[in-house]
């Protein structure tokens, strides 16, 4: 790595942890504005405060790491065309695709760092951060859904006409046993009550038919005990779960839900996604950014930071209706979550054909 190389790095990665400091400043004190009257009703401390703001600020941090990283860049290349260090290299032979080296690699060690810290570290950040909001900030959580049915084993499939979470308690519970397509077993139920000192079921008012082909054995009983592959977490409030799962955990809770045949597994299949989309995301928007701020133009250094802001927050808007789209439509989630990657990936070919070399 040459001198010219250590050069642009150092100032590019100074420059991005400086506007990162920065966005943060203004974000933590804009989320502590809306929520403080929340803090306030629940007459919580700056003790009790803290540990939500330590799992804030790194979820923050990751979440606008490709937009710091787009402006970082042209903050930085701004600054050296207008004081015609840009005009300086190119005119001494280096190529252009061989000044965007340095570029390439700083974004290549953030971007590393960051898909590192949203798969296995800031997941369990979000679990403070998450449990702070659900108990002080957001409404309670009552399970309203209706006719539930879960595949809790590779025969067993259990159904509730309803469940309440305040009680942890189902009502009209069934469990049957299929194989081959044909049913072996069935117990239907009342209710069914959740016993936290046990860890188990209560099954109440029960009735469990047993086929053997023509022949049906029945038996009853007011109350049985058991443990089944469900427990009340899986009815608890689901707000911003998928965030607080590490990589690992996130592929073995998809595989779960699709065992279960659940109608919310794709916004766990786009959180995974996203994870491997925005490192991407970062470098393209580098590209972006160092192409854009290139030339030296009459209007300094000022303009070209300030269109680096229009285009992070267009790719912001797209971002979000992207996503958008991808939980909402047919559309096939891998597609709907790079789209924004795939459009400025192509703005950017597009944009390099017309830079000075």
């Amino acid at each position: 790595m040459k001198i010219l190389d250590k050069y642009i790095i150092k100032k590019f990665l100074s420059t991005f942890i400086f506007v990162v400091v920065i966005i943060l400043a203004i974000v933590v004190v804009i989320d502590y504005t809306e929520k403080n009257d929340d803090f306030m009703k629940h007459n919580l401390t700056f003790m009790e405060i803290l540990p939500y703001y330590g799992g804030f600020i790194p979820w923050i941090a990751n979440l606008i790491t490709p937009i710091t990283i787009f402006i970082a860049a042209v903050f930085v290349t701004s600054k050296m065309a207008g004081h015609t260090e840009v005009i300086a290299m190119l005119a001494g032979g280096m190529s252009f695709r061989r000044f965007m080296r340095p570029y390439f690699i700083g974004a290549s060690i953030i971007a590393l760092f960051s898909f590192f810290l949203n798969s296995y570290v800031i997941p369990k950040a979000n679990k403070t951060r998450i449990a702070f909001e659900i108990a002080y900030t957001k409404k309670p959580f009552y399970f309203n859904d209706r006719n539930i049915h879960l595949k809790i084993a590779p025969e067993i499939y259990a159904y509730m006409e309803s469940y309440n979470n305040q009680r942890d308690v189902g009502y009209r519970f069934t469990l049957e046993r299929i194989a081959d397509k044909e049913l072996k077993e069935k117990l239907s139920a009342r209710r069914i009550e959740w016993d936290s000192a046990k860890s188990s079921w209560t099954i109440k008012d029960w009735e469990l038919r047993k086929f053997d082909g023509f022949k049906e054995k029945v038996t009853n009983g007011a109350e049985i005990d058991t443990v089944l592959n469900f427990t009340p977490n899986d009815f608890a409030n689901s707000h911003g779960l998928q965030e607080t799962l590490t990589m690992a955990e996130l592929n073995d809770y998809i595989s779960l839900l699709r065992e279960r045949g659940a109608d919310n597994v794709k916004v766990y299949l786009i959180e995974r996604y996203i994870r491997y989309m925005s490192p991407f995301a970062a470098l393209i928007l580098t590209f972006i950014g160092v192409i854009l701020s290139s030339k030296k133009t009459r209007g300094g250094t000022g303009f070209q930071i300030a269109l680096g802001f229009v285009i992070a927050f267009v790719f912001i808007i797209f971002f979000i209706l992207s996503k958008a789209i991808a939980e909402n439509s047919t559309m096939n989630p891998i597609l709907a979550v790079w789209l924004p990657n795939i459009t400025f990936t192509v703005l950017g070919l597009i944009l390099y054909k017309f830079v000075p070399r």
